[in-house]
């Protein structure tokens, strides 16, 4: 077990999201002081570990989905999270202290405009749904008495049902392009999305101070974003 003067001594990790989330962060990093190495802003870098400005914090950019995984575990310190993936995970050791108001968009229920014109949602006892997030569907139906059949995609959820594999889906939808493309359309919303600074409840127990600072300072930075 490591003592306190050397889990005062290790570097705070701070994990990102890879993709579109990463550059609606990036201004946020430059509000709580965190410059980043220069390979972090060059797109043909496969790098993914990175230093920064500040002695003794760095950061990690990984796949959406990984960043709660690596905060759970303790791996990293601090993350970036839609609350999509804090839901689907739903692990009890992250802290999910500020809402950055960024990442916005929603988690849908879609199903081909052919069948939307005659289907009743309301009608539901059982559905069979393609998408990355079977936990927080099956849970939203159950809430609905509905009992879903969740085929775990890891994406071109939209293909499913074209290919036959499934009637619907639940994916993010951000505008509705990709959706309107393959000739689907949104009949309910299970949560809106945007992305929260996560921490890991050990970290913030054994570095209060230090953790505590980070979580005022990305507070303050997201209030001015506002």
């Amino acid at each position: 077990m490591s003592s306190p003067e050397t889990v005062a001594n290790e570097p705070l990790v701070l994990a990102v999201p890879k993709g579109r989330i990463l550059k609606e962060l990036r201004p946020l990093l430059d509000g709580v002081g965190v410059e980043p190495e220069a390979a972090f802003d060059d797109p043909d870098s496969r790098q993914l570990r990175f230093a920064t400005n500040l002695t003794g914090v760095e950061i990690v950019r990984v796949r959406s989905f990984d960043v709660a995984t690596f905060v759970a575990f303790g791996a990293a310190h601090l993350g970036v999270a839609g609350n999509d993936v804090l839901m689907e995970f739903d692990y009890s050791e992250i802290y999910a202290p500020v809402d950055l108001s960024i990442g916005h968009c929603r988690l849908s229920v879609a199903e081909p405009t052919s069948l939307s014109a005659s289907d009743d949602p309301s009608r539901w006892s059982h559905i069979r749904v393609a998408t990355k997030y079977p936990n927080v569907t099956r849970r939203h139906f159950a809430r609905r008495g509905v009992q879903a059949e969740c085929i775990k995609l890891n994406g071109a959820m939209e293909l499913a049902p074209s290919m036959g594999l499934c009637r619907r889906i639940v994916d993010l939808v951000s505008t509705g392009g990709t959706l309107k493309a393959n000739g689907l359309v949104e009949v309910e919303t299970i949560a809106e999305v945007t992305s929260r600074l996560i921490v890991n409840r050990t970290a913030l127990k054994t570095r209060p101070d230090q953790v505590g600072d980070w979580i005022g300072r990305f507070q303050e930075a997201a209030r001015h974003a506002a």
